[in-house]
């Protein structure tokens, strides 16, 4: 039974309503991971388009065309760096691409590119950045600690990135946090 590639499925939470509607829909699977289920048997169409109708509703997707398919799956590999919130010291994307996905890393780069009108790496940094911005508005943490979780060789090139992606330092960002009475 082939894997059901779904977009959007970005947390642990993703995982625990895809299982949910699976249930709803009486369908057996193996494992729901992030961005894939695993079913045990092929369901019936009346199933698929019921499961499919069901995921939508909670703004996922399934994916049918090979070439979503894998820029989906990179960016599944991505995010599920993330959810460790630490990126491995030397971290390497082309790397850590060959290592995951059975395909020519160049040829992954530019599909990725034309589809998602960003590189990789672009996509990456901003990954990065967007998790910064989630741990200052929780103040989990201080600037120098972020850069080592992210693997930023300092945290002057953290700060430095961030304001070219979002126009700000992370203390006005932080600051803008506190001014705009942004509370958990």
């Amino acid at each position: 039974m082939p894997d059901v590639i779904i977009k959007n499925m970005v947390c642990p939470r993703c995982i625990l309503a895809v299982q949910q509607v699976l249930q709803q829909n009486q369908m057996e699977y193996d494992e729901v991971l992030l961005g894939k289920v695993k079913l045990k048997s092929q369901p019936s169409q009346h199933q698929m388009e019921s499961f499919q109708l069901d995921l939508e509703k909670l703004g996922f997707a399934i994916l049918q065309d090979k070439d979503v398919q894998k820029i989906e799956q990179i960016k599944t590999l991505f995010l599920s760096l993330f959810q460790a919130e630490e990126i491995p010291s030397g971290f390497n994307i082309i790397e850590y691409i060959r290592k995951h996905m059975a395909e020519d890393y160049s040829s992954l780069s530019h599909l990725f590119s034309s589809l998602e009108g960003i590189t990789m790496e672009k996509y990456f940094i901003q990954l990065k950045i967007d998790k910064v911005k989630e741990w200052l508005f929780y103040q989990e943490m201080q600037l120098s600690e972020m850069a080592y979780k992210l693997d930023y060789s300092s945290v002057q090139h953290l700060s430095s990135q961030f304001k070219k992606i979002t126009g700000m330092t992370p203390t006005a960002y932080k600051k803008m946090i506190k001014d705009k009475g942004w509370k958990l």
